[in-house]
């Protein structure tokens, strides 16, 4: 990233970070680096690169840093959380190849995380923030926001960055507050709930229900108990709604067993 207004701005929209580690996923050369070692109490940098890895430390010598060489898919926030003494703050522009992933990796570890500020591909970012009934919004908005709120901050175009992408970058941030006790549902059973309803995005959410091997019978019951149309597509339902239906199909499914 050459765009030094931007990287300004990423570091900031974490707010106070004086007395927090914050990790950096996959910090390349150091680009974003440099303004979170100036506002951050310590900065854990995970970087895959084995070259990379050894440049960041030769050019940041500071007692604020520590590159660790892992894929971020296997780094332990927990244990990173529990030396801090507290939840972790999280920057990182996000490949795309690994986007997803990565952010389910995060929202598993939510209980280590207080926040994140993410740069991803413009086309990821608004299928993060849609909003139901839009046509960016899905399984990918579901599990993500399940974990917390999350808002758009800014976009960047190709020529932000050195060499120039092809693609748009948006920053996002993440705040983790799970909803999963507020409505009442179990977080194991709630994820897989939305990956059965959301798998087939042309059928309508009563198909993607009996498909998923839920009886006819109860799936027209908890549309009748819940108000939720048959005739509707999981896209079109609010968090809330999603919410209602699985804990109103999960006891009929407990109770026939």
């Amino acid at each position: 990233m050459r765009d030094q207004s931007a990287i300004t701005r990423i570091a900031a929209a974490l707010g106070d970070v004086s007395e927090q580690t914050v990790v950096e996923i996959g910090p390349g050369e150091g680009a974003i680096t440099r303004a979170l070692i100036e506002r951050a109490r310590y900065v854990t940098a995970i970087e895959v690169d084995h070259e990379l890895a050894i440049a960041l430390r030769a050019y940041f010598p500071s007692e604020k840093l520590t590159v660790i060489e892992q894929d971020v898919l296997q780094f332990d926030f927990a244990a990173a959380a529990a030396e801090a003494g507290h939840k972790l703050a999280i920057v990182g522009n996000l490949p795309y190849y690994i986007t997803s992933p990565i952010l389910l990796r995060l929202a598993e570890n939510h209980a280590a995380l207080d926040r994140a500020v993410l740069m991803v591909q413009r086309e990821v970012a608004d299928r993060v923030v849609a909003e139901p009934g839009s046509r960016d919004y899905g399984l990918l908005s579901v599990m993500v926001q399940m974990y917390g709120p999350v808002e758009r901050l800014f976009t960047l175009p190709p020529g932000a960055f050195s060499p120039p992408p092809e693609v748009h970058s948006t920053v996002f941030r993440w705040r983790f507050a799970p909803r999963f006790v507020e409505l009442g549902v179990s977080e194991t059973s709630f994820i897989q709930f939305a990956k059965q309803i959301f798998a087939q995005k042309r059928k309508t959410l009563a198909n993607n229900l009996r498909a998923a091997g839920f009886e006819a019978a109860s799936v027209q019951a908890a549309f009748a108990e819940t108000g939720i149309s048959p005739l509707v597509r999981a896209e079109a339902l609010g968090l809330e709604e999603l919410a209602k239906l699985h804990a109103r199909l999960g006891n009929e499914k407990a109770a026939s067993r």
